[in-house]
């Protein structure tokens, strides 16, 4: 099976192109910017044409979450317009596309984790760049797949986990957000689920009627966090020295940012395990590969 990765600076572009190799049922390209731009048709046919792949996940947009807020042209003309071409390019070759999404559809109003059916409700730009994103891609290739996620973390560089422990090796005190909750989910797991969800529609027919199609809620398992949690934890699974640094909690309002964040980003994965018999392991276990792998 041939899988293309539209995109491949990201996070999660990153971690499939490292876990892909090691699986004997795929073969996968990551193409990015300028061989493969997903604002141009041309340059989209002409990567589908070289490299004929029979399932496209396209993980390529604008995730510059505060600077959205500034440049919303940019936000939607990749996270919804270059969406859309992608998917229809992807229709008119019968290729099925994995989309990925956010948590940052929904207001983060409910106290629950959000399942797939609650009503979206961004908050931000980015937040509605990428729901419009999912409607474009809904409306344009009926063999879709679109994954929501929350709060990805990784062991690359200038993300959330390694930047927290630098800062936590040459200083007594981190700040961290307490009142704000996740799903945390690591990288390289979603990266394995993108991965078992392309094997699986690959074997779905351009006439399928199966329910597998539509929209999931995919994350580490572990419940919750804030991301005060979230930190301590890394710092522990990094065995930091005993008083050497202290984490203290604050809250939203102490760390103003330009987009508004949902208080609440916790997904529930219930449908993807019930009809894709896919669970990622505990998310606190996770943070141990990510440290250990630093």
């Amino acid at each position: 099976m041939r899988v293309m990765i539209a995109g491949w600076q990201g996070q999660v572009a990153r971690a499939i192109a490292e876990r892909a190799p090691g699986r004997s049922d795929i073969s996968a390209c990551a193409l990015g910017r300028p061989a493969l731009n997903i604002c141009e048709v041309r340059t989209i046919e002409r990567a589908l044409s070289e490299n004929r792949p029979d399932v496209i996940v396209n993980t390529a947009g604008y995730t510059a979450v505060d600077e959205a807020e500034e440049n919303p042209e940019r936000a939607f003309a990749f996270n919804r317009d270059g969406a859309r071409l992608l998917a229809q390019v992807a229709a008119k070759r019968e290729v099925p596309i994995i989309h990925l999404s956010t948590v940052n559809v929904f207001d983060g109003a409910k106290a629950a984790p959000y399942v797939e059916d609650d009503a979206p409700a961004p908050l931000s730009v980015y937040g509605r760049s990428k729901l419009e994103g999912e409607a474009a891609v809904r409306a344009a290739n009926p063999r879709h797949i679109i994954l929501r996620t929350s709060w990805v973390f990784s062991p690359f560089s200038d993300t959330f986990l390694p930047v927290l422990l630098a800062k936590a090796r040459h200083a007594q005190q981190l700040r961290v957000v307490a009142d704000q909750t996740g799903s945390p989910t690591y990288a390289p797991d979603l990266a394995e689920a993108v991965l078992d969800v392309a094997a699986r529609v690959h074997g779905d027919k351009p006439n399928d009627t199966a329910p597998l199609w539509g929209t999931y809620h995919v994350a580490n398992a572990g419940g919750p966090s804030s991301w005060h949690e979230l930190a301590v934890e890394i710092c522990r699974a990094a065995r930091l020295p005993a008083g050497s640094h202290q984490v203290e909690k604050i809250f939203t309002h102490d760390y103003p940012t330009r987009a508004p964040r949902p208080r609440n980003a916790a997904l529930d994965t219930t449908q993807i395990g019930k009809t894709l018999h896919i669970s990622l392991r505990d998310w606190r276990a996770a943070v141990n590969d990510a440290v250990a792998r630093l």
